[in-house]
């Protein structure tokens, strides 16, 4: 039978819970003063470009969401490495066998899991964009084991 919790106020723990607390406020407040900025940075562009066509529909503007991608491999090329990593495997990769051979020529060590989830997602949408064409995926299963289509 699990114990009961009893409440200690004087406990070290409640002091650094309230410090970070108000750390994370304090957060809150920095974000919302610089959504106003950019807000109001927003309704001058808005401005600017009635100025140039008065009837265009500034609602119609999408909005445009970042893509941080990784630290190793610039955009266009992972798939290139991937490729790479395949052509000179004497078997079947899986995606995330891929990513960590594609880290280690590279000569990057110490991955947190994260960061290494993220990369072998990434050779796998690669991988399935580019199905029957320059890839092709080995047997049935998950997780998908790929080799170079010939």
């Amino acid at each position: 039978m699990p114990r009961a919790f009893k409440a200690n106020p004087n406990h070290p723990a409640v002091d650094y819970l309230v410090r970070l607390h108000a750390d994370l406020g304090g957060k809150i407040w920095e974000n919302r003063k610089e959504a106003e900025r950019l807000a109001e940075a927003m309704k001058h562009v808005e401005a600017v470009i009635r100025l140039f066509d008065p009837a265009y529909n500034v609602r119609r503007i999408a909005i445009r969401r970042r893509y941080k991608g990784n630290a190793w491999f610039k955009r266009g090329t992972l798939f290139r490495h991937a490729i790479d990593v395949l052509r000179k495997a004497r078997e079947p990769m899986t995606a995330r066998q891929i990513a960590e051979y594609m880290l280690a020529a590279k000569g990057v060590s110490g991955v947190d899991s994260k960061a290494m989830k993220d990369l072998a997602a990434s050779v796998r949408m690669s991988l399935q964009n580019n199905d029957g064409k320059i890839v092709k995926r080995f047997g049935e299963g998950i997780p998908s084991r790929w080799l170079v289509a010939t």
